[in-house]
């Protein structure tokens, strides 16, 4: 009679796992309110990519929330990590997805097929809470790299299909912490260390150092790489460019004066994103310019999608590197458009 009992007993566990694998045919994992871990979200994300399952990203769906083909590992990491997730039927994806196909849903769906090899350009001196960037991605379980000047002018850039930037300064000026910070172990210890790789790689000052840095990645994004970036690397970033051949760094930071007539010649074909900003002159404040002021005189150019810059959104960040759909098109529309 026991042994009756057990079998029956198992029979109905295969039964009823069956029947849940007959209709779990999806994993579906919000992105709203209702989330509980939204960064470990989008790790998992990444995860998935990683074992090469395919990903539905549901634009605009729900705060944008992942529909992936049901796999029991899957449901197990989730648990592991304290993801919020729901198994859902064949039927109940189809519904979803026409919900999102309706003309009168700003919604869409994106296939993620391909997790993004992440190199992050950061001091290898850097504390781990100086970086926001690699604190969110530590913490989201997506792996990357730390690289700084000797990888981007040993072109190691082309083994990453992402490149991160956070508050770096590529004008010079060490971030224009002189005024509070110039007597403190850290930017001594900064700026020497920043002067040294100038002269490793043959340049007399920083700001030469870092205009072939950003020359660099800018021909990296022009090869179809991706690039994020935020906070003071934003607007450094097209400063370098625009600045090339002219001395915009007071005495403090490279040991002569700035021409005084340095932002009548700036040169903002050169540039990235933005064009037509002022220079902030004073080496004693910090700013670098009025990109991140909301200008009325500033221009936005070129066509979003190569080159993003958001700044404070730690969420967002994330959200943003596993978006690797058709890098190849993005380019060839770039090109389209640029006349290249």
């Amino acid at each position: 009679m026991v042994k009756l009992f057990r079998y029956i007993l198992v029979l109905q566990l295969l039964l009823f796992a069956g029947i849940h694998n007959l209709y779990a045919a999806y994993i579906f994992i919000p992105m709203d309110n209702s989330q509980s871990n939204h960064l470990k979200a989008y790790g998992i994300a990444y995860w998935t990519l990683q074992n090469e399952v395919e990903i539905d990203w549901l634009l605009n769906y729900r705060g944008g929330s992942f529909m992936i083909k049901y796999f029991q590992k899957l449901e197990n990491e989730l648990i592991i990590r304290g993801v919020g997730y729901s198994v859902v039927s064949d039927a109940q994806y189809n519904q979803i997805l026409n919900e999102i196909s309706s003309p009168s849903s700003n919604t869409d769906v994106m296939k993620l097929e391909k997790a993004p090899k992440v190199a992050v350009y950061s001091p290898k001196s850097k504390q781990p809470w100086d970086d926001a960037v690699t604190l969110v991605l530590t913490y989201a379980e997506i792996p990357y790299d730390v690289i700084f000047d000797d990888e981007v002018m040993y072109d190691e850039l082309l083994k990453y299909d992402w490149l991160h930037l956070h508050h770096e300064d590529f004008t010079g000026q060490y971030g224009k912490f002189y005024r509070n910070y110039r007597n403190f172990p850290w930017y001594i210890q900064q700026q020497q260390e920043f002067e040294a790789s100038a002269r490793k790689h043959g340049f007399n000052k920083v700001s030469q150092l870092k205009l072939a840095i950003v020359k660099k990645i800018k021909s990296y994004v022009l090869g179809g790489g991706f690039l994020f970036a935020m906070c003071s690397a934003t607007d450094t970033f097209d400063i370098a460019l625009s600045a090339e051949g002219v001395d915009i760094c007071e005495h403090i930071y490279d040991g002569d004066p700035a021409d005084p007539a340095a932002q009548k010649k700036l040169n903002y074909n050169n540039t990235f994103a933005f064009q037509d900003f002022m220079l902030i002159r004073d080496p004693l404040e910090y700013e670098f310019s009025n990109i991140d002021q909301n200008a009325p005189t500033l221009t936005v150019i070129r066509p979003t999608g190569l080159f993003v810059f958001i700044g404070g959104m730690l969420g967002l960040i994330v959200w943003a590197i596993i978006w690797t759909a058709r890098i190849t098109l993005q380019y060839n529309d770039y090109k389209n458009k640029a006349g290249i």
